[in-house]
């Protein structure tokens, strides 16, 4: 059992409110606000996004379309700077603050569609049709807009249409997708074939207007078209890619009758690609990513007195494999260095066979409490969005202490393993006041994990 003196007691707590601030330190400096503030900018009506110059006033109409966790947060933004002239609509899963004059609002689902995913789909598509050759259309996505937005695509190969994929046949595809393990650039190459906004087809729907994509990114770097499932920009997935996808992860069985077929038939329509006029005049930014979450944290960790490590190896791994890689990893760091800080960014993958309440990042932690146990090291690991899995945390902090503490506060270190196999860290946790809580942030960068070896 580990040491648990008063002394000892108040070395692990000081070491986790070092984790917590690094984290909060980030997400503080990783702000949608501050990357607006570097990279859009309206000055005389002439509005830079990146480094493209846009005149307001040379358009005969500018229409905004924003979703997903980050959408209230970027329309905010976006009014700062231009000031209360635009138009347009905000689809998120969240209830805004305050609304914006002259947009219209829906709440979409999350991580499931529901019908008001359908009607803010349907509404943005009659705007953007609506649009010409002298328009332009700002689109302003974040993560989670693949279920915000969503409407089935339209199949008229053989006797298939777009109504037999129904609203709860598309919410079973959805959950079962989730519920894969496949990374979210997979999971996202099938949603894309099965949608009419989705892997640029809302592109095509503001054709001829110019467009401008703003991206609040939660996927990798070199994948930027799974973000929201690219609905503006041209799609590097394929029809072949999903019957492969479905294959891999034996998805075509689990799915609803309606999307099952359309994989036996071979009927899914192909996404536009680069070639596609659409995106003739379309240019994308991405103003937020992981990498800047991660330098932000990196930052704070150095001035609280570690040395840092960034390994970002492990993005899209099962958690178990990330867990013992990094603990790996930072063990071999501090045979070298006293104070070692390992930051990791990116998504760990979970497949859920059991219905508890958690997600990825409590599941990844829960697994490093078991190999830490006793051993100076402290690990962090949450969602920059403030949202783990079904759980009301961002994720939870663990070190060499939390297993001591679970066996008293919890009743059993068997509660552990219960948790890991029921995928129910967060009762758990919450019981020994381990969770990372932020509440939803407005932001959606993808997680980080900090480990801190001492």
């Amino acid at each position: 059992m580990p040491d648990l003196s008063p002394a000892r007691d108040q070395q692990f707590r000081h070491m986790r409110d070092v984790a917590r601030d690094i984290f909060t330190t980030a997400l503080k400096n990783a702000s949608i606000e501050s990357a607006f503030a570097r990279n859009v900018h309206c000055e005389r009506r002439v509005l830079r996004i990146g480094d493209d110059l846009h005149d307001l006033d040379s358009y005969n109409r500018v229409f905004v379309v924003s979703i997903g966790k980050a959408a209230h947060t970027m329309v905010a933004a976006l009014e700062a700077q231009v000031g209360g002239s635009l138009e347009g609509i905000v689809a998120s899963p969240v209830e805004p603050a305050s609304q914006v004059r002259g947009f219209r609002y829906f709440r979409g689902g999350h991580p499931t569609p529901t019908a008001e995913s359908i009607r803010a789909a349907n509404a943005i598509l009659k705007s953007l049709t609506s649009l010409d050759s002298t328009s332009l259309a700002i689109f302003m996505i974040s993560g989670g807009g693949s279920s915000v937005v969503e409407k089935p695509v339209v199949i008229l190969k053989d006797t298939l249409k777009d109504d037999e994929i129904s609203l709860p046949d598309l919410a079973a595809t959805y959950r079962t997708l989730v519920h894969s393990g496949a990374p979210i650039a997979e999971i996202n190459a099938i949603r894309k074939h099965l949608s009419a906004v989705k892997g640029g087809r809302l592109a095509q729907a503001a054709y001829p207007a110019q467009q401008v994509s703003i991206l609040v990114s939660d996927v990798p770097d070199d994948t930027p078209d799974a973000l929201a499932s690219g609905p503006t920009m041209p799609d590097s997935s394929s029809i072949h890619d999903c019957e492969r996808i479905a294959a891999k992860y034996g998805l075509v069985d689990q799915f609803p009758q309606s999307v099952a077929d359309l994989f036996r038939q071979h009927a899914l329509d192909e996404t536009p690609k680069s070639d596609d006029p659409a995106f003739v005049r379309a240019r994308w930014w991405t103003v937020l990513s992981n990498r800047v979450a991660i330098d932000k944290a990196a930052a704070a960790a150095t001035r609280a007195g570690f040395a840092v490590e960034v390994d970002n190896s492990c993005d899209d791994w099962p958690y178990d494999k990330a867990a013992a890689y990094l603990l790996n990893r930072l063990r071999e760091l501090r045979r070298t260095v006293s104070r070692v800080c390992l930051i990791s960014g990116g998504e760990v993958t979970v497949t859920v066979r059991n219905g508890g309440v958690g997600g990825r990042n409590q599941q990844f932690a829960l697994t490093c409490a078991e190999e830490i146990s006793g051993d100076d090291i402290t690990v962090l690991s949450a969602g920059t969005d403030g949202i783990d899995g079904n759980s009301p945390a961002a994720g939870a902090v663990v070190d060499g202490s939390t297993i001591a503490r679970v066996d008293v506060r919890a009743g059993s270190v068997e509660a552990v393993r219960q948790a890991l196999s029921g995928f129910n860290a967060y009762p758990l946790f919450d019981a020994i006041g381990d969770t990372v809580v932020t509440g939803p942030t407005g932001n959606n960068l993808r997680d980080l994990r900090i480990l801190l070896a001492y």
